[in-house]
This record gives structure tokens, sequence and C-alpha cells, in this order.
């Protein structure tokens, strides 16, 4: 039986570069997938970043106001794909929002008051981990508000976004859809690993236990909040590193920023992982 070919240190030393590492190991007829899947998307992220700080300078250039939403199940890979979103953005330009649950005060006032209070100014990005959406699927979940409660925010929030857009304000509303195997095995993985053990709690799994309701106040949120002027931006999230990727894209293509045309790599996302909310669109959770 013939040996299964191998890279020894002298092929590491010659080569200088991820490409001439690779033409070796393809040479060799090494299989080697996996890292070129993380290559692929660490090279594509890069580059897309780049095109990231060309959007950010050409907002703050002509003051726009651009809010991005991420919603989704938990594990879905929020707060992932807002890292890599502003990795290398200047903070003096944008902001992460992630509120905590209302105080007793905020409790007392109008829904919409406290995420007013955040949205972007003048030149400036700002990116939402969870938004006023909560009232429209977690909370009447869980039982953190009533039903008159939930009942009018779905009356209101149209018509908040619909003032929003009138007075200039860019808002992408992405959901980040998994599957419930794969948030099972997100929330095993956080349970295993110390350094992420922080991002799992009761309510967490009580999403598995609750799941078809979950999906229930979901499609209800899609199918009154899915607007013309405030589209829903589907992401097929199973793989975390392609949903990356194509959300970012999503947003860049949005924008007819200056130095578009010399970017290194595709600016349009890929219509099978980025996709409008369709009643009748297949969806994994």
């Amino acid at each position: 039986m013939p040996d299964t070919p191998k890279l020894t240190l002298e092929d590491f030393q010659t080569a200088t570069t991820n490409k001439e590492l690779l033409d070796i190991i393809a040479k060799k007829n090494i299989s080697i997938d996996k890292v070129e899947k993380k290559l692929f998307y660490e090279d594509q992220l890069q580059k897309l970043q780049i095109e990231l700080v060309k959007l950010q300078r050409w907002v703050v250039k002509n003051n726009k106001r651009v809010a991005i939403i991420f919603e989704g199940r938990d594990a879905a890979g929020k707060g992932g794909n807002i890292r890599r979103f502003t990795e290398h953005l200047n903070p003096r330009a944008m902001r992460v929002v992630a509120l905590t649950k209302p105080t007793e005060i905020e409790r007392g006032q109008w829904y919409f008051r406290r995420y007013v209070k955040e949205l972007p100014n003048a030149g400036e990005i700002v990116f939402f981990d969870r938004s006023w959406y909560n009232r429209a699927v977690v909370e009447p979940v869980m039982g953190f508000c009533n039903e008159d409660q939930y009942q009018k925010f779905m009356v209101q929030v149209s018509e908040f976004e619909h003032m929003l857009y009138e007075d200039g304000l860019v808002l992408i509303k992405f959901w980040f859809s998994i599957s419930k195997e794969e948030q099972l095995e997100r929330f095993n993985s956080r349970i295993a690993t110390p350094l992420k053990r922080w991002k799992f709690s009761p309510v967490d799994r009580k999403g598995q236990e609750l799941w078809d309701k979950y999906h229930h106040y979901k499609e209800q949120m899609f199918s009154k909040t899915h607007t013309s002027y405030s589209p829903w931006v589907t992401v097929q999230a199973n793989d975390k590193k392609i949903a990356r990727l194509e959300s970012i894209r999503y947003v860049l293509s949005q924008f007819n920023y200056e130095g578009k045309e010399k970017a290194l790599t595709t600016v349009l996302p890929d219509p099978n992982i980025i996709t409008r909310y369709f009643r009748s669109s297949k969806q994994i959770d």
C-alpha cells in the first residue's frame, strides 16, 4: 500500500506565500478542502472589509444615516457577523447597540423611545444586535410582554419605519436563519467552551423547547412588517462564514459609494444565501 503524501519541513521552508504552498500541495495530490475553504474565506473577508471602509468614508462625507438590524434566533451568528462588519471601521463614525432589558422607567415609556435615542446621527452607521423587533418574537414567546403590548407594536412598527424612511435614514433588516439541529449544536459548543459559556443562558435552551412558537411569531413578523420601503432580508446562516461574507456583500450592494467599481471581489450577494422575504420561500427555521 503506497504511503499517503505528506507535507515536509522543506515544503514549508520553500514556500514563501500561501499560493506557493497550495501549488506544492496540489502537486502532491493532498486533499485540503477545509484549508482551502478557510483561505478563501479570509481572502474574501479582507477584500470585503476594504469595501466597508470605503463605504463608511462615503457615509461620513455625505452625512448619510445607516442603521443595520441583526435579528434571528439565539446562536444564529448575529454577534459574529457584527464583529466582521465593524472590525476595521472607524469607531468615531459607527456604533454597536445591544440594549439590555428595559428599566422600570423605560417600561413606562413609549416602546420605541429607547431605540430612537440610539438611531444614527449624520455620517454614522449603527449596528443593532437585536432591535425593537424583540417585541415581535422574543417577548411574546417568552411572556415578556402582554397581548395588548404585542398588538400595539405590530400596528405601530411599520409606521415608525416609514417615518425613518421618509426622513432619509437607510434601514437594513437582516434575519439570520438556522436550523433547529444547527442551533442545538451551537448551544452545546457554547457550553463546552469556557470562553463561550457566558453566551449561554436558560432562555437559550427554552428556544429549543419553544421552536414552533418562535416560528409562528417570526412568520407573523415577516408578513406584517416586510414592506417595500423596509424589507426583511433573510440570510441562510447554517454556514457562519458564508453568511458573514454574503451579508457584507448585500450591504455593499445597496450603496453607490466612491471606489466601488475598483473592488477586488464581487459586491453582489449570492441569491441562494441572501433573499428578500417571500411567503412561499423555503425557510430552514
